[in-house]
């Protein structure tokens, strides 16, 4: 009865409101990635891809705008998705990835979208591509069989299903190892056809570039003459693998065939390379200590001639990412997870060190992505960038007075049909003197003389910023548009705020960062609108973590939790995740060492259930490798032997997210649901 009436009443406030947003929503949105500008600096490419609820798939399309903002021209409408789109050197041709029954191949058409051209015939298809500068090479990436399975014991035996592997890693994030690994391969490339046949440039090498899982296109670039080109790959394999960061840049001479160690003398992660203007130096994102994947992210600089390395931002306190160069080679562009935002930021290599790191933008929002453009003479930034309020739009930054321009509004007309959810940003006191930025996002026409129920959000990662970010999984908007208030705290270990905040989680999981999430929810506990007695914790990963440390912790403070694919138990997630180094780290050790880590002793949630008594929606994945399904399932058992109230989702064709539509939406109805019975 208690559901029914909620439901009659949100049926009513939806029909009175301005379309109140509504999980299915989310899917109507449009969203822009991989903006590419013209060689001319005249145009920009990019990609827009939408979403079919009914078939369950999206769709990427290509598109092209004026780099001075105006008409948006659709240059790709076909019954396939278009990706990877860039501008040939010459800017007469843009070549663009699209799927075929051969895999993805490489096709090229005129700038206006006309005359559309296959050009590959690649077997299994590519997954990444770009053309050489000098206009007579490309560079892809695919996967190829280096390791079989072992034939005298499978010979007689074809219908077995069985795997053996002889070290760890033998599944990653979403997929069981098979013996493939991701390639770069180059090709001769002349007048719209390609020459020869393509060269692996790894041969049997039984190692991965880009890196998987994440890594992409991004991971390789071309010398800007088109006799070199470097990449990213951790040359290692098996339990190595999964120990350690340690990726390395690798230089390939196409004249010579040689390859060559750049960073070698650096154990973290190192990635992203790419080549001054005039082929003399590289600047690469580097790492210092193997096995931590959230170090600062260093910018390096090294001068190919002298071989000597610049670590150019040694004298500031933060992280990078997505490097650009200028065309003249005297700076360097990149972004900065900044208190709660992403920034754009640049290094200038002839100014004094105290004055070589300069902030370009300003304000409550990310930049997603940066890309360089170059008008009569003179450079321009070219970004992408969101706010929990709005997806991603193009957006052009002046250099000189630091103005930027909004190119596109692909949203704009289907927003305004919404009402919008303030977003506040609050400073609350942490229990040691340190202060909690915490964005805080209200419903549509929020009442302050009112009381509304407040969901606070454990952020993930352990090491990932509550930025303003717009996501589809996880869509703030939507989730205070059904009534509730939305606190969003940056608790310790997050970066953004300085290395030391970044670093006081790592073997402390249970220590000051729940504390941040205990007093964030003191304070707003006392909030104008806030309703004290009907407040829950919700979280993914970490997140989920952190829900089940605080189920056993938490003093009556929330009247219901939701974990989604959440560590459990320390133990168990420690001899089960696939990139051992993670928890290793994050641990400080294996659970077996003599004296046992505390981690182990003192903040595992499996520790303290039984102190549970509050309702609990639990969801895992059964594809999801990182945080392994047993770790839900123990919760979830736990829940019940203890009488708690609580239901479990599951979703057999997930992995750490859910990204399908229909299982989004499904996600979001049991989100709502649990929180509505619990709450309302």
């Amino acid at each position: 009865m208690k559901k029914i009436l909620y439901a009659l009443i949100l049926m009513c406030t939806h029909l009175s409101a301005q379309n109140i947003w509504t999980p299915e929503d989310i899917w109507k949105l449009k969203l822009i990635s991989d903006p590419q500008i013209s060689p001319d600096g005249n145009s920009i490419l990019f990609a827009i891809k939408t979403f079919d609820l009914g078939a369950n798939k999206g769709q990427n399309d290509l598109y092209s705008i004026s780099s001075e903002g105006g008409k948006i021209i659709s240059l790709t409408q076909s019954p396939v998705s278009e990706m990877n789109a860039r501008w040939r050197p010459d800017g007469k041709k843009i070549g663009f990835l699209a799927y075929t029954d051969a895999g993805a191949q490489l096709f090229e058409m005129n700038p206006d979208g006309t005359g559309t051209t296959k050009i590959s015939n690649e077997p299994g298809g590519m997954d990444g591509f770009e053309y050489a500068p000098s206009g007579d090479k490309i560079l892809f990436y695919k996967s190829v069989q280096v390791q079989l399975k072992n034939a005298a014991l499978f010979q007689d035996l074809p219908k077995a299903t069985g795997q053996i592997y002889d070290g760890l890693l033998y599944r990653h994030w979403t997929d069981w190892h098979d013996g493939t690994f991701q390639h770069v391969f180059i090709q001769e490339y002349q007048n719209s056809e390609l020459k020869g046949a393509a060269l692996d440039i790894m041969p049997g090498e039984p190692f991965d570039a880009p890196l998987k899982p994440m890594g992409g296109i991004e991971q390789m670039s071309w010398r800007p003459d088109g006799k070199a080109l470097v990449y990213t790959c951790k040359k290692k394999t098996g339990t190595q693998d999964a120990i350690s960061t340690n990726s390395d840049i690798y230089l390939y001479d196409t004249e010579n065939r040689k390859t060559t160690n750049l960073s070698e003398p650096n154990p973290g992660y190192d990635t992203e390379a790419r080549f001054s203007p005039d082929g003399k130096k590289i600047a690469w994102q580097s790492m210092e200590r193997d096995g931590y994947e959230a170090d600062k992210n260093r910018l390096f600089v090294k001068d190919l001639s002298t071989g000597k390395v610049t670590d150019a931002t040694h004298n500031a306190d933060i992280t990078i990412e997505s490097l650009v160069w200028s065309s003249n080679g005297s700076k360097i562009y990149f972004l900065v997870q900044d208190k709660g935002t992403i920034q754009v930021y640049q290094w200038d290599s002839k100014a004094k060190p105290s004055d070589a790191i300069q902030v370009m933008s300003k304000g409550d929002y990310n930049f997603t992505s940066l890309v360089l453009g170059t008008f009569k003479k003179t450079d321009f930034l070219l970004g992408t960038r969101q706010s929990m309020n709005r997806p991603n739009d193009i957006i052009k930054l002046d250099l000189k007075s630091k103005k930027e321009w909004i190119l596109t509004d692909i949203n704009g007309g289907f927003l305004s049909k919404f009402k919008p959810c303030r977003v506040e940003k609050k400073f609350i006191p942490a229990s040691d003197g340190k202060t909690i930025l915490t964005w805080v996002m209200y419903p549509p026409d929020f009442d302050p003389a009112k009381k509304y129920p407040a969901v606070m959000v454990c952020q993930g990662g352990p090491q990932s910023m509550v930025g303003q970010s717009f996501s589809l999984r996880w869509n703030f908007q939507t989730m205070a548009s059904q009534g509730y208030i939305m606190i969003l705290p940056n608790r310790r270990g997050l970066p953004g705020f300085g290395k030391d905040w970044n670093e006081q989680i790592s073997g402390q999981w249970g220590g000051q960062a729940m504390q941040d999430l205990l007093s964030v929810s003191d304070f707003m506990a006392k909030e104008p609108g806030v309703d004290a007695g009907k407040m829950a914790a919700a979280g993914a990963s970490f997140g989920g973590y952190s829900v089940y440390w605080l189920a056993g912790n938490h003093n009556k403070r929330f009247k219901a939790f939701i974990a989604h694919c959440g560590v459990f138990n320390l133990e168990s997630m420690y001899g089960a995740t696939e990139e051992t180094w993670f928890t290793h780290w994050d641990m400080k050790g294996a659970y077996w060492q003599e004296p046992k880590p505390e981690s182990y002793t003192r903040f595992s949630p499996h520790l303290f259930v039984k102190n549970w008594d509050t309702p609990m929606l639990v969801i895992h994945n059964d594809k999801d490798f990182r945080v392994p399904l047993t770790e839900g399932l123990q919760a979830f058992t736990a829940a019940q032997l203890r009488n708690v109230k609580s239901r479990f989702l599951y979703f057999p064709d997930e992995g750490h997210w859910v990204l399908k539509p229909q299982n989004s939406v499904l996600w979001n109805r049991v989100f709502f649901d649990w929180l509505n019975d619990n709450l309302r």
